[in-house]
């Protein structure tokens, strides 16, 4: 029996945004009852008109909730109009507080930062900037970034961010897309004690893109130029601050997948349905209060720099952070303690290496704020959940969240009232209609494992893809396996808690002699081991079947000896089963990550079946791919 790691008690479970919620429902003469989630999959339009004046967002009246209820093609609360921008500037007091490696710290208030919203919206408007026109931004995590986005929602213009560690053909395969009309970028940017100089890629980028009419820099202190113009000779004037009232679907982000497969997708979110997904997420799956203080580590290349920011529109603080997280090692605990921050977010890899590492910010940092640590980007194994509580903080709410870059938002995530229990995402997201479902895309059971989809349509689907305008290859990626289903591409099971367990990408499941594994099923057993910093399961045909390679990465001061092959093989087999344990194991130095961290273990099974990777641009690392050609031990 999983027993649970943490449960919410009676105070902390009455002050919760959750109860406000179903209390407010009570109110208005719903009857929720007391399963929240399945009343909002059977009261939608309830639900999602309900969440609306809870969080009192500001639109002007509409004509229905939903209309066209299938997928795709649902439409939601149309005739409604309303700012995305104008959303998340109501508040007062502190909006931003921005850290880097080096040591320098800036804070915005919600004042301040009107006015630099104010200031950069009125200079674009001069530009000739209007609704619908593409914003690029290649920035760091810092003030800029919010503010541009910002300006851009202020007009409407469809903001799209990349971090500065791309590659210019990685940029181009992205913008190039697009067809931006202004380019806002950096000079520079600091990563695990280096600088970076990005100015010379950046004037490449533009001279790339003919649709780009301006360049905007930002941290001007080198390469000076008459070309472009810098973020500090932006003008002065006190022009108000305006809101350009769009429709509920109004375009507002462009995001890209990661690219592994191809040329990255181009994914167009509109401004209405990512609101009240992220105001949801962030009031009632994560009980972010007005004052409180949210802290993500990730860049402005992924989804989670999105998210992060929208809690501005609560009234909370959006914490941002630029650099390595291990720079220096304890520097997200520091700022956690230095800053009181309340909510704390993460990756899987983060949570895995600081254990690796020996940090116990238990021992070491006060963390009396915190009230709530988060974790994405992969699923996070059971022994993290017992790393948090041993060795980070025993009263805390651990949020294992899934969803991604495809819906701008979650799938399962947190659930405030809920206990916490070891491998869990703790629940299904209100309002989606989540369903395990085999490959004849039959309704699977507590406890059987299959594809993760939703069954109906909820308000933060994609627009569609940029430049695809028929929708094509959006019905191809997420409606073609069962039509009139999303199927995400997780491969997943419900637990008897209605919680979710994610056993990794449907895409890279293995299946030797026909037997359907996960491959975080084998990484939960591999990181327990202290001589292993992380490993990349692949399926390798062999012999009209298929067998199972594992790739480590040994940490440091360990060797690859007969010894710890063998421990490694038996941890495996008693931790899962015997189907488990890899048929070949290799040791490799790095393995090849996506930008935002994910491990890409597709363009490892292209490579050793000697099949081209198909966008290599869309790796941190692709250099390290050379490890994975041609190993003598994958030709028996």
């Amino acid at each position: 029996m999983n027993q649970a790691l943490w449960t919410p008690d009676p105070q902390r479970l009455a002050q919760t945004r959750w109860q406000s919620f179903v209390k407010y429902l009570l109110q208005q003469g719903h009857h929720p009852g007391d399963d929240l989630h399945a009343w909002s999959l059977e009261h939608r339009e309830e639900f999602w008109s309900s969440l609306v004046t809870f969080l009192d967002v500001n639109m002007s009246p509409w004509t229905s909730v939903l209309t066209h209820d299938h997928m795709p093609g649902a439409r939601w609360f149309e005739g409604a109009q309303f700012n995305f921008a104008e959303q998340l500037l109501r508040h007062e007091g502190i909006a931003l507080i921005a850290h880097d490696e080096t040591g320098h710290r800036r804070e915005l208030d919600f004042s301040t930062l009107r006015q630099q919203v104010a200031r950069l919206a009125g200079w674009m408007r001069q530009q000739g900037i209007v609704a619908g026109d593409r914003v690029a931004a290649v920035l760091p995590n810092g003030p800029e970034a919010v503010v541009s986005m910002l300006a851009s929602a202020t007009l409407g213009a469809i903001y799209s961010s990349c971090s500065p560690d791309f590659g210019l053909q990685g940029l181009l395969d992205r913008f190039g897309q697009i067809q931006p009309r202004l380019l806002i970028a950096c000079n520079h940017y600091f990563y695990a004690g280096k600088r970076q100089e990005t100015r010379p890629k950046i004037l490449n980028l533009q001279a790339a893109l003919p649709s780009v009419k301006n360049v905007l820099f930002c941290n001007r202190d080198l390469y000076p130029t008459h070309s472009v113009l810098e973020w500090e000779d932006l003008p002065q004037g006190s022009e108000p601050l305006t809101y350009t009232a769009l429709p509920f679907a109004s375009p507002l982000y462009i995001l890209y997948s990661s690219g592994t497969t191809g040329v990255p997708k181009c994914i167009v979110h509109g401004a209405g349905g990512t609101l009240l997904q992220h105001f949801k997420e962030l009031a009632l799956h994560t009980d972010v209060h007005a004052g409180d203080r949210v802290f993500y580590f990730t860049t402005c290349g992924w989804m989670m720099w999105n998210w992060l920011v929208s809690c501005l529109g609560l009234g909370a603080t959006a914490v941002l952070y630029d650099g390595s997280p291990f720079q220096p090692e304890t520097c997200l605990w520091d700022i956690a303690d230095q800053e009181q921050l309340t909510h704390l977010g993460t990756s899987a890899k983060y949570l895995s290496q600081a254990e690796k590492m020996g940090l116990q910010p238990r021992t070491t940092h006060h963390l009396a704020h915190l009230r709530t640590l988060m974790s994405t980007g992969s699923p996070l194994a059971h022994e993290s959940f017992d790393y948090v509580y041993r060795d980070i903080k025993e009263d805390i709410a651990l949020t294992s969240i899934s969803g991604g870059t495809d819906i701008i938002s979650c799938f399962a995530l947190g659930n405030p009232i809920r206990p916490v229990y070891r491998g869990e995402l703790q629940s299904k997201g209100l309002g989606m209609a989540v369903e395990i479902r085999d490959e004849q895309g039959q309704r699977l059971g507590i406890g059987q494992k299959g594809e993760l989809c939703c069954v109906r349509a909820f308000p933060s689907m994609p627009l569609g893809f940029w430049g695809d305008e028929e929708g094509r290859r959006y019905h191809a990626a997420y409606f073609e396996k069962f039509p009139g289903l999303w199927a995400h591409g997780d491969y997943a099971e419900e637990t008897e808690h209605g919680g979710i367990i994610i056993h990794g990408r449907s895409d890279a499941v293995l299946n030797p002699g026909g037997v359907r594994i996960g491959t975080a099923e084998i990484y939960r057993q591999v990181e327990r081991l202290p001589e292993i910093l992380e490993s990349l399961a692949v399926g390798q045909r062999c012999d009209q079947d298929e067998r199972i390679v594992l790739f480590v990465r040994l940490a440091e001061h360990s060797t690859w000896t007969h010894e710890l092959q063998a421990k490694l093989r038996q941890t495996i087999r008693e931790g899962a089963t015997p189907r488990h344990v890899p048929a070949v194991l290799v040791v490799v130095t790095d393995l090849p990550r996506t930008r935002s961290g994910k491990i890409a273990e597709l363009a490892v099974r292209q490579v050793i079946h000697g099949q081209p990777v198909n966008n290599v641009e869309a790796l941190a690392n692709p250099e390290c791919l050379q490890q994975f050609r041609d190993r003598p031990e994958l030709q028996n």
